[in-house]
């Protein structure tokens, strides 16, 4: 007897479930060109959270704080993470990064989706806390094309787009503590793609808190 039934009927007859919030972590070298993708990926799934970063640097120019970035003093920073607060932080070319927890949580009530935005070592400090989380490694094509891309932001001198394709090499050695890798070729391309890793890990039958008696 032949079985007709779709994967979408399959789905529609499922009984009522939970999802647990799930957490995206976006990461990648200074300069790959991590803003653009998520900007570009909020044009596809708005349904996305975003929670917040926290930094002891300067605020760049059309940033808004409690907007963009939670921009701290030193000090601030220093009080949050003694208290536990931060869900990962790490020292950033002088400056301090790093993600509240309560940011996070903030943004995950009633079983939202949360992206974050880090560098590839707060990305290893959140693995490395134990906190469900999926890794994606934003990619350049090449660093011949990190270094252009850094010098096309007119904010750094040479010696700083020195340091950072230096501290880039290092970090692409990282990748293999990644669950997913995608090359920033193309940026709407690049967006699509994370987009859709975002949504097979929507998919898994793992992600399902509770099924309904």
């Amino acid at each position: 007897m032949q079985n007709n039934q779709t994967n979408a009927d399959s789905v529609r007859y499922l009984p009522p479930y939970e999802r647990r919030g799930a957490v995206f972590v976006l990461s990648g070298p200074s300069g790959v060109g991590k803003d653009a993708v998520l900007q570009e990926l909020r044009k596809l799934r708005p349904d996305l959270r975003k929670a917040l970063t926290a930094t002891t640097r300067e605020p760049r120019e059309g940033e808004v704080a409690g907007k963009d970035y939670l921009f701290w003093t030193v000090e601030q920073f220093q009080a949050h993470v003694n208290a536990g607060d931060m869900l990962e932080w790490a020292e950033v070319y002088g400056n301090l990064y790093g993600t509240p927890i309560a940011s996070v949580e903030e943004a995950r009530q009633g079983g939202n989706d949360v992206l974050l935005k880090v560098d590839v070592q707060g990305a290893a400090s959140a693995r490395a806390l134990g906190r469900s989380a999926r890794l994606i490694f934003l990619a350049p094509p090449s660093l011949e094309e990190l270094a252009n891309r850094l010098r096309g932001r007119a904010t750094d001198s040479d010696e700083d787009v020195a340091r950072r394709l230096k501290t880039a090499l290092h970090e692409m050695t990282r990748l293999p503590e990644f669950d997913y890798v995608v090359v920033n070729d193309d940026l709407r391309l690049a967006a699509e793609q994370v987009a859709a890793i975002i949504t097979a890990e929507q998919c898994l039958v793992s992600g399902i808190a509770r099924l309904a008696e």
